[in-house]
């Protein structure tokens, strides 16, 4: 096995998270969930070929292909080969989530017009809720929750108590920088502190290899300081790009795509000025300051 292939770690009896190395741009986790009978599919993938090789390793693990898929937010990395499963499972999401994925449509496509995504039909939730909800596999319970705006508008967080292993979708990146732009740098870290309340001993990041809670502590200390350097910057009337490509990363220059930086700085800033939580930002302008951050290098989608 190359460390580019993606792979299957079964934290749990029944329980399989799927992981695609190495958790940079569109190289999202998805897992799935089996209890003897139906199966339970957390996200999809983003590009036909790699929503394709997860159906097959559901196939290969032995267990009947999804019911139910579950959508942990609408960027397309996580949602893009719903297509694939459905129409014969159920694609379950927040409202939020639905109503922001028929509203991006085919915008991969548009950021990365050189990747070949494939045949890929918008596939949104069929079903939808507003706070939580419960499933039941057997005799798994799957509690699906929704933090509040944080990584986008319409997250959910999936929630195995028996197992205790939890699918945090994008609002923990294991190895990785957050990304905030469409969503809440303060609703971010409630939804850790919402995370931290479930008692988890096995934490599937959105992408990254599996950790445990202590991902919460660094993705904290991470939001904090980007909080810290907004204020300051802010008070000064500098830019989030002056502040970007002045800050000094410390600990966290080691973690993939740190040209987030700029984009957390642009919701940072948004908040300050007292805008609405995911209230939606000027995406053209974060990607171009992402751009300079990256080197001058557009940012690549690596699926």
């Amino acid at each position: 096995m190359t460390a580019e292939e993606p792979y299957l770690v079964q934290p749990a009896a029944g329980v399989y998270a799927y992981v695609q190395p190495d958790g940079g741009w569109c190289l999202n986790n998805a897992g799935f969930v089996n209890d003897g009978g139906r199966t339970l599919l957390i996200d999809t993938a983003a590009t036909e070929r790699r929503a394709l090789a997860l159906r097959e390793a559901v196939v290969a693990a032995g267990v009947p292909l999804p019911r139910t898929v579950v959508n942990t937010h609408h960027h397309g990395d996580h949602t893009y080969g719903n297509g694939v499963f459905a129409p014969e499972a159920l694609i379950l999401g927040h409202d939020n989530a639905r109503t922001e994925q028929l509203a991006a449509g085919h915008q991969l496509e548009m950021i990365w017009p050189a990747t070949d995504f494939g045949a890929i039909e918008i596939t949104a939730p069929d079903l939808t809720y507003t706070d939580r909800m419960t499933l039941h596999l057997g005799e798994t319970e799957v509690q699906v929750i929704h933090p509040g705006v944080a990584h986008t508008t319409g997250d959910s967080i999936v929630w195995l108590p028996r197992q205790r292993t939890v699918f945090t979708g994008d609002l923990v990146f294991a190895e990785g920088t957050p990304f905030l732009a469409m969503g809440s740098l303060a609703g971010s870290l409630r939804a850790l502190e919402l995370l931290r309340s479930l008692g988890a001993e096995t934490v599937v990041p959105g992408h990254g290899p599996l950790t445990d809670p202590s991902a919460y502590e660094a993705t904290e200390r991470y939001l904090r300081y980007v909080a810290e350097l907004a204020g300051e910057g802010r008070a000064k009337g500098l830019t989030p790009l002056e502040v970007a490509r002045e800050a000094d990363l410390g600990e966290f220059g080691s973690w993939r795509e740190s040209e987030r930086l700029v984009a957390n700085l642009h919701r940072a800033y948004a908040e300050l000025a007292g805008e609405p939580e995911g209230v939606p930002l000027n995406i053209l302008t974060v990607l171009q300051d992402m751009t300079v951050m990256n080197g001058g290098t557009p940012i690549l989608c690596h699926a």
